[in-house]
């Protein structure tokens, strides 16, 4: 059984930093692509960032370009979003995803949530202005 787990999620102050991390287990992890998404209260969940299995190809959203980087470590089975300079904005539930890559990552692919196979529960993050 595929499990994704996230932790890292808090409260921050505006323009504060937080890391959050998802670590995989159940089957195995380099052939994933791996993606953050975020869902605040009354809105869709939306795409945050992805990251190839290679970690060569990486997207993101355009309001977090520049301030979060994600990153994986196929040793410990684990991908990591780093945030940067946070906002009220960025207040939400943030969501780890994966299925597995063939071929090379399309955005358009990689940025629909219907195309991940494996979902983590979540990690809540509040900032505060």
């Amino acid at each position: 059984q595929v499990q994704l787990v996230e932790s890292g999620g808090g409260l921050a102050q505006a323009g504060e930093s937080l890391r959050l991390s998802c670590t995989v287990s159940g089957r195995t992890f380099s052939p994933l692509a791996v993606a953050w998404f975020r869902q605040a209260p009354g809105k869709e969940r939306e795409f945050v960032a992805v990251i190839s299995r290679s970690a060569v190809v990486q997207y993101y959203t355009d309001s977090v370009k520049g301030r979060f980087t994600i990153s994986r470590d196929n040793a410990k089975n684990t991908v990591y979003l780093q945030m940067n300079s946070l906002t009220s904005e960025d207040t939400a539930v943030y969501y780890c995803a994966a299925r597995p890559q063939f071929g090379g990552l399309r955005p358009g692919q990689a940025m629909d949530n219907t195309s991940y196979d494996y979902w983590g529960q979540g990690t809540q993050v509040t900032v505060s202005s």
